[in-house]
């Protein structure tokens, strides 16, 4: 990472931490000039794990044929991310984070409802996600979502790091 680089990111990580908890926040599109302050972002809530620039970069050219890209903005600055893959009668979130001063508040449900909708107004009938065994509070979140077990991936995320398999029925009409 260059200086420049090191800066930007440091500025970004400012903001996100710093932003005023009490501003509204914004769900919008996620664009590719929003991809500098969510690599901040990813690169502290995942490390060692954190997507790459490319990989979001190939996300995001795949919307809006088959992915879809949402930004939590809260006094201008980042504070939250999502995505979803569209696959005919299925949906899967391909993400979801939340800066971690800017969690419990409400974000992430936000997030993964507008996931949620966009998946059903596309089509979907169900909406699959894989978490982390160990992280009860996105566990929870889906929890209260109403997303249900559906099974486990052992060693997913690495050995011993299991995955567990979630789905919501998004009230589908069957055919």
């Amino acid at each position: 990472m260059s200086a420049t680089d090191s800066e930007r990111a440091q500025v970004a990580e400012q903001r996100q931490v710093g932003a005023d908890m009490r501003a509204p926040v914004m769900i919008d599109r996620l664009r590719w000039w929003d991809l500098d302050e969510v690599q901040v972002l990813e690169d502290s809530l995942f490390p060692g794990e954190a997507w790459t620039p490319g990989q979001f970069w190939s996300e995001l050219a795949r919307v809006p044929e088959s992915r879809w890209y949402v930004a939590a903005r809260r006094g201008g600055c980042i504070v939250g991310y999502a995505g979803v893959h569209l696959i005919g009668p299925e949906a899967d979130v391909q993400t979801l984070a939340v800066a971690t001063g800017q969690q419990g508040g409400g974000i992430g449900r936000s997030l993964l409802a507008a996931l949620a909708d966009h998946a059903r107004d596309s089509g979907a009938r169900v909406l699959r996600l894989e978490v982390r065994a160990d992280n009860r509070s996105a566990r929870s979140l889906y929890d209260r979502a109403g997303f249900v077990v559906d099974g486990r991936r052992r060693d997913y995320y690495g050995r011993g790091q299991d995955a567990v398999l979630m789905s919501l029925d998004l009230g589908g009409v069957d055919g």
